[in-house]
């Protein structure tokens, strides 16, 4: 049994759970948030480097995004004071990531529904939120929201032009940070969610961890020569492609 393979999803949903509890609805407990948040994605941040590398580049702007994901997770540790450089720096992560996807997928041009369908989403959102955004933060907040879709759209371009199952799981990913911030939107300039740290969180790991899953295994990259008798891969073709 790959006992890593097992242990870190493992370590990673308690942490998980762990800094989600510690919401006044749950144990009430802030110091866990303090320890746990900041783990849930540094453990993230391990599981991307235990995978294999992918197209040329993917994986080091995976990586930044994530590295990006957890100074923002930091930040936000202090809701209001550390808002907008949070704000900053998960915009940061969304183009890391939307740089990521564009390594074998030209941007835009792949699937130009999706940014269609995602710009929909984004102006129904903005349409409904924007009279709680308060003014200073109307640019911080439009800018951060047309990353957040132009990231998530080049996902699900990907996914329609790659047709792999890696692909499509960064592309689920897209769709739950999506989801996630949205919640997040809603709870802080509409109105209170109930166990709103279970919805917001919980769609926000969820979504890091399709990121994050969507490289290669080690294991599919180190087998993909011994399945051709030892061969490179024939050109035009790309081994670390290969689903896990």
């Amino acid at each position: 049994m790959n006992r890593p393979g097992v242990l870190l999803p493992l370590a990673v949903a308690a942490s998980a759970l762990l800094a989600i509890a510690a919401a006044p609805w749950a144990l009430g407990t802030p110091w866990l948030a303090f320890v746990f948040k900041p783990l849930t994605t540094v453990l993230l941040i391990g599981h991307a480097l235990s995978r294999g590398d992918g197209p040329p580049g993917m994986r080091r702007w995976l990586l930044a995004g994530l590295v990006a994901s957890l100074v923002g997770d930091v930040a936000l540790l202090w809701p209001q004071q550390g808002f907008v450089p949070g704000l900053v720096s998960f915009l940061v992560a969304h183009l890391c990531y939307l740089v990521a996807f564009t390594r074998d997928t030209p941007l835009l041009r792949a699937a130009p529904a999706a940014f269609a369908a995602y710009a929909v989403v984004a102006g129904a959102l903005l349409a409904v939120l924007w009279p709680g955004v308060p003014g200073p933060l109307h640019v911080p907040v439009l800018a951060y929201v047309a990353c957040l879709a132009a990231m998530a759209a080049q996902a699900a371009a990907r996914a329609v032009r790659v047709r792999q199952p890696l692909a499509t799981r960064a592309a689920v990913g897209g769709a739950l940070f999506v989801g996630s911030d949205a919640l997040l939107a809603f709870d802080r300039f509409s109105a209170p969610l109930p166990a709103a740290s279970l919805l917001v969180l919980g769609t926000y790991w969820a979504a890091q961890w399709c990121i994050a899953s969507s490289l290669p295994a080690r294991s599919a990259v180190l087998s993909a020569p011994l399945s051709a008798g030892g061969a490179e891969p024939a050109p035009g073709t790309d081994r670390t492609r290969t689903a896990s």
